[in-house]
C-alpha cells in the first residue's frame, strides 16, 4: 500500500521534477556546445585576418603580382633619378630636373612595369616551359632538376644577350627623344634615339652585363611571385647609375649626333 504522504507527493506529481531538471540541464549543455561548434568559424576567420595583417605585402603580392611590380617598378624607377640627382649630383630641390624625372616614371611604368612581366612572365612560360615547375621546387631540389637548370641558363642568356641590348637599351633611348627631342616625330625619335645607343653600346653593354648578369642566375632561380619585385630592387642601382650617366639631354649626346 501507498502511505499518504508519498500518495501526495505522487498526485502533484514532484517525482518527476529530477527527472525534468535533468532534461532541461542536458539541452542547456547541448545548446552551450552548439554555441561553442558556431563560434569556431568566426574565431578562425579572425585568426586569418590578423594573420594577413600582419604580412599584408606579402599577400597582397601574391593576390595581385602584376599590380604590385608596376607599382614596385614606377615608384623605384622615379626615386632611383632623384637619388641620382640630390645625391649625386648635389642638386637642390629647385635644381632637380622634373621632366628628366618623367621620363623615368614613364619608362619605369610602361616598359619596365609592363613589358619586362610581359617577357619574363608571359613569354618565358612559353619558351622555358619548366620555369612554373622549376620555381616551386627547394634549393636543393633546383641543383638535381637538369631540365630547370638548363632553361634558367636560357633565360640569363636571353636577358643579357637579346632582351637588354636588343629591347631594352632602345627603348630607353627612343623614349629618352621623346621627352627631350624637340620633334613631335617617331621616325626621328627611333633614328636619334638608335644613333646614341650605338655611340655608347659598348659602355652600356659592359655595365649592363656586369651587373645583370650575376643578379639574373639569382631571379631566374626564385619564386615566379617574386622574381621581378627582385628585379626592380637590383634595377634601383642600375637606374640611378643610367639617370647619372644617360638621364640627361647633355651637350656632348647632341654633338655626338
Amino acid at each position: 500500500l501507498t502511505s499518504p504522504p508519498q500518495l501526495v507527493v505522487a498526485m502533484l506529481g514532484l517525482t518527476r521534477q529530477p527527472s525534468i531538471l535533468r532534461i532541461g540541464a542536458a539541452a542547456s549543455r547541448g545548446s552551450f556546445r552548439s554555441s561553442l561548434v558556431s563560434a569556431r568559424p568566426s574565431l578562425r576567420s579572425k585568426t586569418t585576418s590578423a594573420a594577413e595583417a600582419v604580412a599584408p605585402s606579402e599577400s597582397f603580392a601574391k593576390r595581385n603580382p602584376f599590380a604590385f611590380q608596376v607599382g614596385v617598378a614606377t615608384v623605384k624607377t622615379s626615386a632611383a633619378d632623384l637619388m641620382a640627382q640630390v645625391v649625386v649630383e648635389k642638386k637642390s630641390f629647385s635644381e632637380i630636373n622634373w621632366q628628366r624625372n618623367g621620363l623615368f616614371v614613364l619608362f619605369g611604368a610602361g616598359y619596365l612595369g609592363c613589358f619586362q612581366w610581359y617577357i619574363m612572365v608571359t613569354k618565358y612560360r612559353v619558351w622555358f616551359p619548366t620555369m612554373d615547375v622549376f620555381a616551386k621546387l627547394s634549393f636543393a631540389e633546383k641543383l638535381k632538376h637538369k631540365a630547370g637548370m638548363i632553361d634558367a641558363g636560357k633565360m640569363v642568356l636571353f636577358d643579357i644577350f637579346v632582351h637588354m641590348p636588343v629591347m631594352y637599351f632602345p627603348t630607353y633611348y627612343t623614349m629618352k627623344e621623346f621627352v627631350f627631342g624637340d620633334s613631335w616625330s617617331p621616325v626621328s625619335w627611333v633614328k636619334n634615339g638608335l644613333t646614341k645607343y650605338s655611340s655608347n653600346f659598348l659602355e652600356d653593354f659592359k655595365a649592363m652585363a656586369s651587373l645583370w648578369g650575376p643578379s639574373d642566375c639569382i631571379q631566374f632561380v626564385l619564386p615566379i611571385h617574386i622574381r621581378m619585385p627582385f628585379r626592380h630592387c637590383v634595377s634601383f642601382f642600375w637606374t640611378a647609375y643610367v639617370s647619372f650617366t644617360r638621364g640627361d639631354n647633355t651637350e656632348e649626346e647632341v654633338k655626338e649626333e
